[in-house]
C-alpha cells in the first residue's frame, strides 16, 4: 500500500535535533517532573516559614505591653486574620484579605446603623427590627452567594459580611459602645492584613499568575509527549509490546481535570499587583479559553487509548502500511504543541498562524487519503473500520491543535508578546 509522505522544511519544521529530542522526550520527562516537584517542595517550605514569621509579628500585639495596652484582647482578631487569610499565593492572600476587609466594613457599618435604629424602638421593637434585619440581609446575601459568578470571586467576602453583620446586630451592646468596639476590631484586623500582605508580597512571593502561566505552557508539552507516545505504541510490533514503554495517559488525565485549579489561579491572578511582565489588565480569560481547548484535546487523546487497547486491533502488517505518514503527522503534532507551549512560556509570538494552519491542513488531507475507501477497500472489514477510527481521531487532534494555534496567536496579540 503506497502512501505520500509530507516533508517538513527544516527552517520551519522539524530539524534532526528536534526529531531526536522528540524520540527521547518520554525518558527526559521523568527527571523534569522530579525537578519540578523538588522546586514545588521548596516553595511549600518557604510558605511555611513565611506563615511562621507573620504569626510572630502579629503576636507582638500581645507580647509588647505598649501595644497590648492599646488593643487588649482585641489583638485576637489580628491573629485570627493572619491564620484565616494567609494563603499559598500572593494573589489569594491579597484577594482574601481585601474581601475580608470589605465584608467587615460593610457588615459592621450596616450592623451599626441597624443597631442604632433598633435602639430607638424600645425592647420589643428592638427585637423585631433586629430579627427582621437579620432575616432579610442573611437571606439576600446567601442567595447572592449561590450566583456562580459571585460565588467564584466574592464568596468569602459575602460570608464575612453575614458573620460581621450578625455579630454586631445581636451583640446586645448600646449603639455608642458598638461603634467604639467596631473601630478597635477593624484596626486590629487591618494590622493582621498589613502583616500578611507585607510577608506575602515582599518575602519570596509566590505569584498565582506565574503558576498559571507556566502550568498552562507545560500542558502543551505533556500532550505533545503523549500523542507521540500513542503513535509509538500503536505501531510497535506485537511481540515487542511486553517490553515497550506504554504511552502515559496520566498527564492527559491531569490536564482533563485541571479546570478548577485553572479557574482559581486565574481568579487569584486578577488580584495581584503589577509584577514582571504581567500588567493589571492581563488577559487571564484567554488562558482559561486555551485551557478549555486543551481539555478537549486531552479527552480525544484518552479516546485514542481505546485504539491502543482494543482486542480488534488491525494486524501488524495493516498498521505498518500507514505507519510512515501517521508518524510524520504525530511528530509534527508534538513539535507544534511544544512550539505553542514555548511561545506562551517565553511570551513570544509563534510563526504566522496561516503557516501553521496550512501545514495542519495538508496533514489532514494526507490522513483523509489514508482512510479513503479506495485505500481501505482491500483491507478486511473489521480492520478497515479500526484503521478508519484511528485516523479519524488523529484528524480530530489536528483540528484541536489548529484551534489552539489560533487561540495562542490571539493571546500573543492581547498580551503583547514579542515577535521572535
Amino acid at each position: 500500500m503506497s502512501s505520500t509522505v509530507i516533508t517538513i522544511p527544516n527552517e520551519d519544521g522539524i530539524s534532526p535535533n528536534q526529531k531526536q529530542k522528540s524520540q527521547f522526550a518520554l525518558s527526559f520527562s521523568v527527571p523534569s517532573l522530579i525537578a519540578k516537584q523538588s522546586k514545588y517542595d521548596k516553595r511549600k517550605v518557604l510558605h511555611s516559614i513565611k506563615v511562621g514569621i507573620a504569626l510572630v509579628l502579629v503576636s507582638l500585639l500581645y507580647l509588647l505591653d505598649p501595644m497590648y495596652n492599646e488593643v487588649g484582647y482585641n489583638a485576637m482578631w489580628a491573629i485570627m486574620t493572619v491564620v484565616v487569610i494567609f494563603e499559598f499565593t500572593a494573589g489569594a492572600t491579597l484577594g482574601k484579605g481585601l474581601l475580608r476587609g470589605i465584608g467587615t466594613l460593610l457588615g459592621g457599618g450596616l450592623g451599626c446603623l441597624v443597631a442604632i435604629l433598633a435602639d430607638k424602638f424600645g425592647k420589643i421593637g428592638n427585637n423585631i427590627v433586629v430579627g427582621t434585619s437579620v432575616f432579610l440581609f442573611g437571606a439576600a446575601v446567601t442567595y447572592c452567594r449561590l450566583v456562580p459568578s459571585i460565588k467564584r470571586r466574592y464568596d468569602y467576602g459575602a460570608m464575612i459580611f453575614i458573620l460581621t453583620f450578625n455579630l454586631v446586630v445581636v451583640s446586645g451592646f448600646r449603639a455608642d459602645k458598638i461603634i467604639g468596639l467596631a473601630g478597635v476590631r477593624l484596626s486590629t484586623i487591618g494590622m493582621g492584613f498589613a502583616i500578611c500582605i507585607f510577608t506575602s508580597l515582599f518575602i519570596f512571593p509566590n505569584w498565582a499568575s506565574d503558576e498559571l502561566h507556566y502550568s498552562m505552557s507545560s500542558k502543551f508539552e505533556k500532550l505533545g509527549i503523549c500523542v507521540e507516545g500513542c503513535l509509538e505504541e500503536y505501531f510497535t510490533q506485537d511481540n515487542e509490546k511486553e517490553t515497550q514503554t506504554k504511552a502515559d495517559f496520566a498527564d492527559c488525565r491531569s490536564v482533563l481535570y485541571s479546570k478548577s485549579n485553572d479557574d482559581s489561579l486565574a481568579n487569584f491572578a486578577r488580584w495581584e499587583p503589577w509584577h514582571g511582565k504581567f500588567g493589571l489588565s492581563y488577559p487571564w480569560d484567554k488562558y482559561l479559553q486555551i485551557g478549555d481547548v486543551l481539555r478537549e484535546l486531552s479527552g480525544i487523546m484518552i479516546s485514542l487509548r481505546g485504539c491502543l487497547q482494543s482486542p480488534r486491533q488491525p494486524s501488524t502488517t495493516t498498521r505498518h502500511s500507514i505507519m510512515e505518514p501517521c508518524k510524520t503527522v504525530g511528530l509534527h503534532l508534538a513539535w507544534t504543541l511544544g512550539d505553542l507551549g514555548e511561545s506562551i512560556k517565553k511570551m513570544e509570538r509563534c510563526p504566522p498562524k496561516a503557516l501553521v494552519a496550512s501545514k495542519l491542513q495538508s496533514m489532514k488531507l494526507e490522513l483523509s487519503l489514508i482512510a479513503s475507501p479506495s485505500k481501505l477497500g482491500a483491507v478486511d472489514n473489521g480492520e478497515g473500520l479500526a484503521i478508519a477510527s484511528f485516523v479519524f481521531l488523529l484528524m480530530e487532534i489536528l483540528d484541536k491543535v489548529e484551534e489552539l494555534a489560533k487561540e495562542v496567536d490571539k493571546l500573543g496579540e492581547l498580551a503583547g508578546f514579542q515577535t521572535k
